[in-house]
């Protein structure tokens, strides 16, 4: 797919950081979450919405970890639970200010690593009964995907969101959720720009604020100015080994102003490593059926790899 043709179904679809499209053979590269305003459903979780998350929590939490080899293998486990959830993008869009939402019903690809995370922090750190709790329970998971989806773990409004997935790793990382392996698997500096919001503010409706698109702009220059390694497709299959299950990929984009296209959970099967993800392509949660070497090559719009490995807490 040509480069317009790519900017101009990324303006016509754009979902959720980044959605994963398909013409010709070829996906789509996902942009950050545009303004929607068509979801009607509560921004703090419907009742079903926290039945998913508690099942969820119990059934993780009922495994010892002393009993796992990683935290890695939880996550991937937890993972492999969502497995036909329904894809959905803008899942984050709803009408009205930034709030933190819950939906655990339908997934985008970064809302799937989200919640996959918080489930693995809360069910390697704390025991079953906590999900008897209502109200300590979804505290604690409102406090840990807050700390995950916002810069600093603080909501300030919609620029105080990671939009950017290589900034959500960098953040993730200083404060000890995980950590970037993308230079030490041989990654190279990637110094492109990253200003696809602010120079596609009409995709947006929040940044019809001129404060709030200056306070997106401002952090996309940061962005910009600070180190991001990433590994090239032709070197994945070379450094694959340095990968586990319950990893986090970021797949990085070739689109003008994206940092990264799609996101998933590192999976090994049969000897190759896949890509458990929500793509727009299948409508539901899947695994790969090619190595996320392959894939990576097959997707015109997608050219390498960031991995991050997510740590248990108090590591």
């Amino acid at each position: 797919m040509a480069r317009a043709g790519l900017i101009a179904a990324l303006l016509v679809f754009l979902g959720p950081p980044a959605w994963d499209g398909s013409s010709a053979g070829q996906e789509v590269s996902e942009a950050p979450r545009p303004a929607a305003d068509t979801l009607d459903r509560p921004a703090a979780g419907t009742e079903r919405d926290w039945e998913i998350a508690r099942e969820h929590f119990r059934w993780g939490a009922s495994i010892p970890t002393d009993s796992l080899p990683h935290f890695g293998e939880l996550v991937r486990r937890i993972a492999e639970r969502f497995l036909g959830t329904p894809y959905e993008p803008r899942t984050l869009e709803l009408p009205g200010p930034e709030r933190l939402v819950v939906n655990l019903e339908a997934l985008d690809c970064v809302t799937l690593v989200e919640n996959v995370v918080v489930l693995a922090r809360l069910a390697w750190s704390k025991g079953p009964e906590l999900g008897d709790d209502t109200a300590a329970f979804e505290d604690a998971y409102r406090h840990e995907l807050t700390a995950l989806r916002y810069r600093g773990g603080q909501l300030a409004g919609y620029p105080s969101r990671l939009h950017y997935f290589s900034e959500w790793i960098a953040d993730n990382e200083a404060s000890g959720v995980l950590l970037d392996l993308s230079r030490r698997l041989g990654g190279v500096p990637d110094s492109s720009a990253v200003d696809f919001m602010s120079t596609h503010p009409d995709a947006y409706r929040q940044l019809s604020d001129s404060a709030v698109l200056a306070a997106i702009a401002s952090v996309e220059a940061r962005i910009g100015a600070e180190a991001r390694y990433y590994v090239p497709q032709d070197s994945i299959g070379t450094v694959v080994h340095g990968v586990r299950d319950g990893d986090i990929i970021a797949a990085t984009s070739t689109v003008a102003g994206l940092d990264v296209a799609h996101t998933g959970i590192a999976l090994w099967r049969d000897g190759e490593l896949h890509l458990l993800h929500a793509p727009l392509v299948g409508s539901h949660v899947q695994i790969s059926e090619e190595s996320l070497a392959e894939r990576i090559l097959r997707i015109g719009s997608q050219d390498g790899i960031m991995v991050a490995r997510p740590l248990p807490p108090g590591a």
